[in-house]
C-alpha cells in the first residue's frame, strides 16, 4: 500500500487547521476501510457495535470532506486499500483492530482540536471523545489521555504522522 500524506492540493492554503482536517479525513478513510474488513468476523452484540462504528466513521468522513472544502481545500481521497497493522483472522483480532483504529483516529482528532477553534474545535473534541469511548469498549479498558498515546515519551514523532496514525503506514 502506498503512503499518502494529508497535504493540501495545489493552490490550497497550508493552514494548520486545513492540514489537521485533511489528516482527520485520511484517518476516517482508513477507519471505514478497517471496519469493513472486520465486520464479518464478529457476531451478536460485537457485530452491532462494529456496524454502528462503521456508520459513525462514514458520517464523520463525509462531514470532514465538507469541512475541508469549506476551508478551501480539496479533500484527500481514500486509498484503494489499506494495509492492516496485523493479520485479522478471528474475532479477538478483529476487536483488537477496532481498538487500534479508534486509538489512531483519536490521535488525529486531538491534532484537529489543537489546530482549530470555534465549531470545528467542538466537533473535533466530540469525535475524539467518541473514538476514546469506542476504543475503551473494544479494549475493555481505557487510556489516560486518549489521542495522545502515540505522542508518549520516547515515541518517534516521524513514525506517528497523520497518515500512519490513520493506519496507512504500509506495515503489517
Amino acid at each position: 500500500m502506498s503512503t499518502r500524506t494529508a497535504r493540501p492540493s495545489k493552490g490550497d492554503s497550508a493552514s494548520p487547521e486545513l492540514t489537521a482536517a485533511q489528516a482527520a479525513l485520511a484517518a476516517e478513510h482508513a477507519s471505514v476501510y478497517g471496519y469493513s474488513t472486520l465486520g464479518g468476523l464478529l457476531d451478536g452484540k460485537r457485530r452491532s457495535e462494529a456496524d454502528a462504528a462503521y456508520d459513525g466513521h462514514r458520517a464523520r468522513r463525509d462531514a470532514l470532506s465538507r469541512t475541508v472544502r469549506d476551508l478551501g481545500g480539496t479533500p484527500v481521497a481514500a486509498e484503494a486499500a489499506y494495509a492492516l497493522p496485523f493479520a485479522v483472522a478471528d474475532a479477538p483480532a478483529a476487536e483488537r483492530l477496532a481498538a487500534v483504529l479508534e486509538d489512531r483516529v483519536a490521535g488525529v482528532y486531538a491534532d484537529l482540536v489543537r489546530a482549530s477553534e470555534g465549531p470545528l474545535r467542538k466537533e473535533a473534541a466530540g469525535a475524539l471523545r467518541e473514538a476514546a469511548v469506542r476504543s475503551a469498549r473494544w479494549r475493555g479498558g481505557n487510556v489516560a489521555f486518549p489521542g495522545l498515546a502515540e505522542r508518549a515519551a520516547g515515541a518517534d514523532p516521524a513514525a506517528t504522522g497523520p497518515v500512519e496514525a490513520a493506519g496507512a503506514d504500509g506495515t503489517r
